[in-house]
């Protein structure tokens, strides 16, 4: 059975958008000045697309939100095998919002922003192998 063109893309942006947070965060990272509150918020981003990414192509509506507690519940209950990554990457969710105004609190540290975008790499990976070639970026 063909797929269906308009949600192939519709899937394909969200990844897309997902893999250019990816993209920005390693890039922040390798800097000469790394803006680690950067990296945190594009590593959250990047695991907030390729969730959406994932709900879309499964039909699965989700409300407009940051919380990756939400989205990654609903993602569980599409494939409980995700359960552990989710459950790793739910503390990215306040770096979208953390670090972002003045007052906030100091800046991540390097190791912080490491493995922030390790999991979001990671989540981006796991959500990419299960679904269609096609909607690959």
């Amino acid at each position: 059975m063909p797929l269906d063109p308009a949600l192939v893309s519709e899937t394909r942006a969200w990844l897309t958008k997902s893999a250019k947070d990816l993209d920005v965060a390693a890039y922040e990272l390798e800097a000469a000045r790394a803006f680690r509150e950067d990296i945190v918020f594009h590593a959250q981003q990047a695991v907030e697309k390729a969730l959406k990414a994932f709900l879309a192509w499964h039909g699965r509506p989700f409300r407009k939100t940051h919380n990756l507690v939400e989205l990654g519940e609903a993602c569980r209950e599409l494939d409980g095998t995700l359960e552990d990554l989710l459950r790793q990457a739910a503390p990215l969710t306040e770096y979208a919002w953390k670090f972002r105004y003045p007052g906030e609190p100091e800046e991540p540290s390097r190791e912080e922003a490491d493995e922030a975008l390790r999991i979001a790499q990671r989540v981006h990976e796991a959500v990419l192998s299960r679904l269609p070639a096609e909607t690959r970026p």
